[in-house]
């Protein structure tokens, strides 16, 4: 594997296909996909009109104090932490994957949200389809997120 990152979708879908193919191919334990930290403005970086309103929507994107999202996978599982409210999204984004399935939620009682196991048994390319469906719309990102394979 050459290249370690990607910015658009369908560059990310290869990125992930790359990866797990790498992964399987070295035997590792799991593979960790994480967004780019740059996507998360920090308040000196906030955008505001003309009569200073903040015009950064609190609800776009994830949480920046829950840190940038992740996602790891290994031996046909997805693992991934979000909030409650992602995990309802999540839930509806596997809607659309019938052959990915929620195994097991973890409510950590010192966390601010879940940690959320799911079965992907499915060729490089679905998981890859489902990977960028993931970071999009759970986490609310924007289409140029860029998105990094950090262990292989």
């Amino acid at each position: 594997m050459t290249r370690f990152d990607a910015a658009d979708p369908a560059a990310r879908r290869k990125l992930y296909v790359d990866a797990i193919t790498a992964h399987r191919n070295r035997g590792s334990e799991f593979l960790t996909l994480e967004v780019d930290e740059t996507a998360f403005a920090t308040e000196d970086e906030s955008s505001f009109d003309e009569d200073g309103t903040d015009t950064d929507s609190a609800d776009d994107g994830p949480d920046p104090a829950l840190g940038v999202p992740w996602i790891q996978f290994g031996d046909g599982t997805i693992n991934l932490d979000c909030t409650d409210s992602e995990l309802e999204t999540l839930k509806s984004v596997l809607d659309e994957f019938p052959a990915f399935k929620i195994d097991e939620i973890h409510r950590p009682e010192d966390a601010a949200g879940v940690n959320v196991r799911i079965s992907a048994k499915a060729d490089p390319n679905r998981i890859a389809q489902c990977l960028d469906a993931i970071f999009q719309r759970v986490y609310d990102l924007p289409a140029d997120v860029r998105v990094w394979a950090v262990e292989l």
